[in-house]
């Protein structure tokens, strides 16, 4: 039996299409492994959205084939569906050809040499797959966005809106949770505008999913502040469901104005705080995600300054922090970048900023008490057999105990650092 491996890189959405790959392959009768070694085929799921993630896909693609030269390797994703000239050598798979993964590994196996990149179609989503975790189903409900972003690439990998419909991701959700999941990911490269290209939305989605019987939680994804708008007072209302984690994640880019023009960003700096002020007075203690890049080109030391009061007034429980890197393909790599030691302070300036908030945002949940789901296997830091949980906010709860995955216990939190709390079990 032919075994493979895939190396996933990215978003959830990345994990979701790996997933179904390797669903896809075991139905076919090719055989998953955990470590390259053993495998005959190897499948690297690329992302494109940062340059060090695209160098270390390959710095590690080298290696591989120095070592391993007779194994086929396979390439997938948002590098090869954006760059396919740098990888002529390999057979590849764009981002809506996943559902055809059997049929370029067997031509590859062949030493045929196909590329399978069509970006006209959409893969089914009811493919069968195989979980990394087994509580947790990432449900893409729709691929490429409507944005049109200077810094990146994610368009030109996914290209603009298709969704699918409400009916198709309540039957995969019902299914996934008649298999024990406890925790539904609903992903894609913008949740915000989702049906907007097929006359539904988020909301209505969401109000269709929590009416599945079971015991389950559903984390939405990142939403463009833009489209939040059109939805806003419906998403506020479902959020007040017991089945939706109150977890938010906006991602704002940049403190000003002028900047997210430069990055072709449709949102301004007030509405994201009026979308941060509307959501937790309406859902208190939500979990609020963004993301920032800095040092975008051009960015003056004043601009720098209102991202970090901005950071400092909305206080985000989290935030993807990214020096800004130049994507080939893209306008904003036509532009003169900042010194990278002007980057890389600004960098460390807002990280020192934000871990003393997330410290001060997590030290509210001293001696909270309630549910949590546990949902991974902790690494054991101390001798105790260490597990993680979430409880209805999404936060990360740390405790110790002889749990299994999808048990529901309550704790009280009983200490808390800048990136955990530490649960005890309450009988």
């Amino acid at each position: 039996m032919t075994k493979f491996h895939i190396i996933t890189a990215g978003c959830s959405h990345n994990f979701a299409d790996s997933e179904q790959m390797a669903g896809l392959l075991k139905e076919s009768k090719f055989e998953p492994v955990d470590n390259l070694e053993e495998a005959d085929v190897i499948i690297f799921n690329t992302c494109t959205v940062k340059g060090p993630t695209e160098a270390v896909f390959y710095k590690k693609l080298n290696e591989i084939k120095a070592e391993h030269q007779y194994k086929v390797i396979i390439i997938a994703g948002c590098i090869a569906q954006t760059d396919p000239e740098k990888l002529k050598k390999y057979p590849l798979i764009g981002t809506n050809q996943i559902h055809k993964i059997v049929e370029v590994i067997e031509e590859a196996l062949n030493d045929n040499t196909i590329k399978m990149l069509e970006m006209g179609e959409m893969p089914p989503l009811n493919l069968p797959s195989i979980r990394k975790n087994p509580i947790i189903e990432i449900i893409p409900i729709s691929r490429g966005c409507l944005g049109a972003c200077t810094f990146c690439k994610t368009k030109s990998a996914r290209g603009n809106l298709k969704s699918y419909t409400v009916a198709e991701i309540v039957e995969r959700t019902r299914k996934a949770v008649e298999e024990n999941v406890k925790e539904i990911w609903l992903t894609s490269q913008d949740n915000g505008c989702y049906g907007f290209d097929i006359g539904t939305d988020l909301p209505t989605l969401l109000q269709e999913l929590i009416k599945i019987t079971g015991r389950f939680k559903i984390r939405i994804g990142m939403m463009n502040p833009d489209h939040i708008p059109k939805i806003r007072e419906k998403l506020i209302e479902v959020y007040q469901h017991e089945k939706i984690f109150k977890f938010l994640h906006l991602p704002i880019q940049s403190g000003n104005d002028q900047i997210l023009e430069k990055m072709q960003r449709k949102h301004k700096v007030a509405e994201f705080k009026e979308h941060i002020r509307l959501f937790r007075e309406a859902v208190p203690y939500i979990n609020i995600m963004t993301d920032i890049i800095v040092g975008f080109p051009g960015e003056t030391e004043e601009q720098y300054w209102d991202t970090l009061n901005l950071v400092r007034e909305t206080t985000p429980d989290s935030i993807n922090i990214s020096r800004f890197w130049p994507r080939p393909k893209t306008p904003a790599a036509k532009l003169k970048s900042l010194p990278g030691e002007v980057i890389k302070h600004r960098s460390k300036v807002l990280t020192d900023i934000f871990n003393n908030i997330t410290k001060m945002q997590n030290e509210k949940w001293l001696d909270w008490e309630g549910p949590i789901i546990i949902d991974e296997k902790g690494k054991p830091l101390t001798e105790e057999n260490q597990w993680i949980g979430r409880n209805k906010f999404y936060k990360q709860v740390i405790v110790g105990g002889d749990f299994k995955l999808g048990d529901l216990i309550k704790v009280k939190i009983k200490k808390v650092g800048e990136f955990y709390l530490k649960g005890e079990i309450v009988s």
